[in-house]
């Protein structure tokens, strides 16, 4: 399999400081508009740069004729275009992908199909808003945006049972 078409959006200064305050996301998709793809056999992502108040589409890719032979090597142009993401949505993932994407730092999350983009990005927004998930708070760090005095801050709120 290889990557047969990719296209980025150039980005101005301003665009670029949001890259670099984000998270990049990938979608498995077909439409650009719903994750409607299973990771291994995928023909297409789209990704996006995510804060918790903007979003940026960044790329899509496509990727040339599947075959369906169990041959892990097939994922290396996968892994290698999501290199730059914390996640990865997907309606399905193998086993061993899920292990080789968690080795490379990169969380799958698996979605129904048809889960629209915009709605999950949405949520992600919020839930970085209102404080992060397990996952989400260990890409955060990873990528170097981490500190913890939001979570220090929290701890010296007055807490109510």
């Amino acid at each position: 399999m290889s990557l047969t078409r990719r296209m980025h959006v150039v980005q101005c200064e301003q665009q670029q400081a949001l890259m670099d305050t984000s998270l990049r996301i990938a979608f498995a998709t077909t439409d650009m508009k719903h994750v409607n793809q299973h990771f291994g056999s995928a023909k297409s992502f789209a990704n996006y740069a995510v804060n918790p108040e903007q979003t940026q589409f960044v790329e899509a890719a496509e990727f040339g004729q599947q075959v369906q032979d169990g041959n892990e090597d097939k994922l290396a142009v996968k892994f290698d275009l999501l290199k730059d993401c914390v996640a990865v949505y997907c309606q399905a993932v193998g086993a061993s992908a899920v292990k080789q994407l968690v080795a490379l730092g990169i969380q799958p999350v698996k979605v129904q199909e048809g889960s629209p983009i915009q709605k999950l990005v949405e949520d992600l927004q919020q839930e970085l808003r209102s404080g992060p998930s397990s996952w989400l708070a260990r890409a955060i760090k990873q990528q170097g945006g981490g500190d913890d005095k939001h979570y220090d801050e929290m701890a010296d709120e007055d807490w109510q049972e």
